[in-house]
C-alpha cells in the first residue's frame, strides 16, 4: 500500500533518504514543467528542479505541514526559476527547440483527426505560446504558469508566492492581456 506524503515526510525528517526519493519521484514532473513553463529551457529547468530539491532537502526539518507539500515545493520551484531568470535578465531569451533527448515535459497531444495544415498550425501556436511566455516579466510569467497551466487557484498562488490575493489577480490579467495582444494574429476578436 502507497504511504501518503505525511507519512514519506515524517520518515524523510528523521533521516530516512529512501522517503524522500519517493516524495522526489511523486513530484518531478510537476516541478520539472513548472519549471520549463518558468524558464522557457529544457536544460535550465533540469537545474532549477535539481535546485529545487536540494533547497527542500535542506529545508526539510523546517517543513511543518501548515500547507501541503506540494505547495511549499511549488514555493521552492519558483523562487529558484524566478532567482535564475532574475540573474540572466540582462541577457537576451533564446528558444531552445524542445528534441526528444530532453527530460519528460508535458505536452499536448495532437488530436489524430487533424489533418497536416491543422497540425502544423497547432504546432505553430504552441511554439509562439511558448515564446510569448517568455517575453513576460518573470512575476507575471509565474502567475500565469501556475494558475493556468498548473491548475492553482488565486490562494494557492498567493501562498507560493507570498503575495496578496488583489495582486496575484492582477499580475494575472496584466499577463493574459500581454498574451493576448502578443498572439493576436492566432485568433479573430470576437465580434
Amino acid at each position: 500500500m502507497p504511504r501518503s506524503d505525511a507519512e514519506l515526510i515524517a520518515r524523510a525528517q528523521a533521516g530516512d533518504r529512501r522517503s524522500f526519493d519517493e516524495l522526489v519521484a511523486r513530484s518531478y514532473t510537476l516541478v520539472f514543467n513548472t519549471a520549463y513553463r518558468i524558464l522557457g529551457d529544457s536544460d535550465q529547468a533540469a537545474d532549477a528542479t535539481q535546485s529545487a530539491y536540494l533547497r527542500a532537502y535542506r529545508s526539510l526539518a523546517k517543513f511543518r505541514g501548515s500547507s501541503s507539500f506540494s505547495t511549499w515545493l511549488y514555493r521552492i520551484v519558483t523562487n529558484v526559476c524566478l532567482d535564475m531568470v532574475r540573474g540572466q535578465q540582462r541577457q537576451p531569451i533564446s528558444f531552445t527547440h524542445v528534441t526528444t533527448d530532453d527530460p519528460p515535459v508535458e505536452r499536448d497531444l495532437p488530436d489524430e483527426r487533424a489533418g497536416p495544415e491543422q497540425l502544423v498550425l497547432q504546432t505553430e501556436l504552441q511554439t509562439a505560446l511558448h515564446m510569448a511566455l517568455q517575453r513576460l516579466r518573470p512575476e507575471h510569467r509565474a502567475v500565469v504558469v501556475l494558475y493556468d497551466l498548473s491548475g492553482m487557484s488565486y490562494d494557492q498562488i498567493a501562498e507560493i508566492l507570498d503575495l496578496p490575493l488583489g495582486t496575484v489577480k492582477s499580475r494575472l490579467n496584466r499577463a493574459r492581456r500581454a498574451l493576448q495582444e502578443e498572439l493576436s494574429d492566432y485568433w479573430e476578436p470576437s465580434q
